[in-house]
């Protein structure tokens, strides 16, 4: 905003009872160039303003006699300046008999922004009004600008909390429609060309992705994968049809983000020609180049908001790309249902749920080995999530089918895996439960290592939790002997890991209960059980789930 007010945009209200009075005002001001409201009393001032209010279209400045006969000039004042829409409004108080120092002391208390004595020569009236609107711009400016950093602020705090791309994507383009005023789609595009997509929630859905998909290749070509920030517009025959309004063809204004990395683009997409909302606090923006960073920091707040998404989205790419190798090494390693080896004397389910992609990969594993003295049954969770844990993982499962070619007994076992953390991982613990099963007898030896014990489910319904414990691997602790028990031809026997029913504010005994009772309830055979306590249990959780279940075939 400049110093200098353009009198043909400048809209004066004057407020006098008295028409000569009205019309000689209007006058002056309408022969200097300004548009003007004439109103005969403070109710038909308050009721124009709030006509004016619902159309967005207020006057810059209101010049109030001080003698209305409904309502001193100085109440009326005081109304407008006490209500939130219109207390930026410039007020001018006039009068031809109130003109010593306590009127005009009056008059700025109740929140004028000057006083004129009438009769007054055309070139005062006209520099005052001036003055007045200079003022109230500067100030509804500045409100605005701070408006634009708290929209901005608060959007781009949304984004730095995002925990998917996807989720990233809806947040900038909820902050953008917010910042604009109007609709707006944002784009995601990783390394690979994988494009994601959010909208604002003003513009209705499309049900075909098409034009989303449309929109990301056209700017997968266009993007540079510099870091930086600039603006282009793309005309609407371009433009997939109805982006952002149903049915319209609109021209595209796009900016794009790239981070110092250069492995997120993002693309913030808004319509050219929609005007902004009122207040909404939109900044024209360079459509062919760098936005000036010599200007202030809210001058382009699209473009912020752009750059912090692409940051923001830097992060969320790496995760996911460790992700992706984490579950790759999980799925590779881990043998499913159909590979498993074929163990002579047992009938054996395994399950395995990668925790939602909004969590990081964890460390759970199963295992099922012949051994010369049984089958050995484990599962285990090295703790904490990330591509580490799941390679330690893998490095213990692998250590345990290497020792049990030797040893088979659980405790054995788990005194070797204890050491083997130590001496290559020793920043590193685990849980194991260990059984090992003898098919002839029923007879099973189990050894825990800080897990949840496994459940046995009796003939009727019974399911009681195997008393056994032991501590942690990587801690160097003595281990108890393995407790003992015999599995009769219709029992089952449960073991999973906390994954399944740890749930964050809720007492770990509380949910081994609930699992107790669950499992007592499942309908017979092995498959029921885990496609059961999966069914109660393993909705969106935040850890992996592990699940083995086993009986004498």
């Amino acid at each position: 905003m400049t110093d200098d007010v353009k009198q043909s945009d400048t809209t004066v209200m004057v407020v006098d009872d008295v028409p000569t009075n009205r019309y000689a005002m209007g006058a002056v001001l309408r022969r200097a160039g300004h548009h003007v409201v004439p109103v005969a009393s403070a109710g038909e001032a308050l009721s124009e303003l709030d006509v004016r209010l619902r159309a967005g279209a207020l006057p810059d400045v209101a010049l109030v006699d001080v003698g209305l006969p409904d309502m001193s000039g100085f109440e009326l004042c005081r109304r407008v300046k006490s209500t939130p829409s219109t207390a930026a409004l410039p007020v001018v108080h006039f009068s031809a008999t109130a003109v010593d120092a306590k009127d005009r002391c009056r008059g700025l208390d109740a929140g004028a922004d000057a006083f004129l004595p009438v009769p007054a020569e055309p070139r005062e009236i006209q520099a005052v009004v001036h003055a007045a609107v200079r003022r109230g711009r500067r100030r509804t400016d500045a409100e605005a600008l701070a408006h634009r950093l708290t929209l901005l602020s608060q959007a781009i705090i949304t984004v730095q909390t995002a925990r998917c791309l996807g989720e990233l994507a809806d947040a900038a383009a909820a902050g953008a429609a917010r910042l604009t005023g109007t609709p707006a789609v944002v784009f995601v595009i990783g390394p690979d060309g994988e494009a994601h997509h959010g909208t604002s929630r003003s513009r209705l859905a499309l049900s075909d992705a098409s034009p989303h998909q449309a929109a990301a290749r056209l700017i997968t070509r266009i993007a540079d994968r510099r870091a930086g920030v600039h603006s282009t517009v793309v005309p609407a025959p371009l433009w997939p049809t109805g982006l952002f309004r149903p049915g319209v063809q609109d021209d595209a204004r796009l900016v794009l983000a790239s981070a110092q990395e250069g492995r997120a683009q993002v693309c913030i997409a808004t319509p050219a020609s929609a005007a902004p909302s009122r207040g909404a606090g939109n900044c024209a923006t360079s459509q062919d180049g760098p936005a000036d960073d010599r200007r202030p920091f809210a001058a382009f707040p699209a473009e912020r908001l752009a750059q912090a998404t692409a940051l923001a989205a830097e992060p969320l790419l790496m995760y996911q790309a460790e992700r992706d190798v984490a579950l790759t090494l999980q799925h590779s390693f881990l043998p499913q249902p159909h590979r498993l080896p074929h163990l002579p004397g047992v009938d054996l389910v395994v399950r395995y749920v990668p925790a939602s992609r909004q969590t990081e990969i964890g460390g759970d594993f199963y295992a099922a080995l012949p051994t010369r003295d049984g089958v050995l049954t484990a599962v285990g969770d090295v703790v904490g999530h990330s591509l580490d844990a799941a390679t330690v993982m893998v490095e213990i499962r692998h250590a345990l089918r290497a020792y049990c070619v030797e040893e088979s007994d659980p405790r054995a076992l788990a005194e070797r895996l204890d050491r083997m953390l130590l001496h290559y991982h020793p920043e590193v613990t685990a849980t194991v439960c260990l059984a090992l099963l003898d098919p002839a007898t029923g007879r099973v030896r189990i050894a825990n290592a800080g897990h949840i014990p496994p459940v046995i489910l009796r003939d009727g319904g019974r399911a009681e939790y195997v008393r056994v414990c032991g501590p942690l691997l990587g801690l160097a602790l003595d281990r108890p002997e393995p407790v003992e028990l015999v599995l009769r031809r219709e029992d089952r026997l449960l073991m999973v890991t906390d994954g399944l029913i740890e749930t964050r504010g809720v007492d770990l005994t509380a949910s081994m209960e609930q699992l107790r009772t669950a499992a007592a309830g499942a309908p017979p055979g092995l498959d029921a059980l885990c496609d059961t306590l999966l069914g109660c249990f393993g909705h969106d959780r935040e850890d992996d789930i592990a699940m083995l279940a086993l009986r004498l075939g």
